[in-house]
């Protein structure tokens, strides 16, 4: 019989469906470290001057900021460590600002014994917004 790895799941534990949650409130030491970390220092991040002359009005988060709390999931929750990303597809649909909590969500969509591999849903909101929407496929331990 296979256990758990720690907080997370082997392949064999997985079932269709199961999903798991993150959220977080966006500061603004959560932009600046990430440009830093990053190297992406778009001014429509850090420059509040610079973004209320564009569409959104304000500094919005970076997109991959966003997403990165779907990393969060997938490396620790589920299926949690041990398994490896193998894709994952994203599409942005809304910006996020300071002060937004983003809620991530991960559920499992599909699975592929023959090479031990999940398709997950992927998602990132705010309240009731949508921001970012995709699919991962990752390997799992056996």
């Amino acid at each position: 019989m296979l256990t758990k790895t720690r907080n997370g799941f082997c392949y064999d534990e997985l079932s269709v469906g199961m999903a798991r949650e993150f959220a977080r409130k966006i500061t603004d030491t959560d932009i600046l470290s990430f440009a830093e970390v990053s190297g992406d220092t778009n001014p429509m991040h850090l420059d509040e001057a610079f973004a209320r002359g564009t569409f959104f009005r304000t500094r919005i988060a970076h997109g991959m900021l966003t997403a990165s709390f779907i990393s969060t999931i997938v490396g620790t929750l589920l299926p949690g460590p041990g398994c490896i990303y193998l894709s994952q597809n994203l599409r942005f649909l809304a910006p996020v600002r300071i002060g937004d909590t983003v809620t991530a969500r991960v559920s499992v969509e599909d699975l592929l014994p023959a090479k031990k591999r999940a398709m997950l849903r992927t998602t990132c909101s705010v309240e009731e917004t949508l921001v970012v929407d995709g699919d991962a496929l990752v390997w799992l331990p056996a």
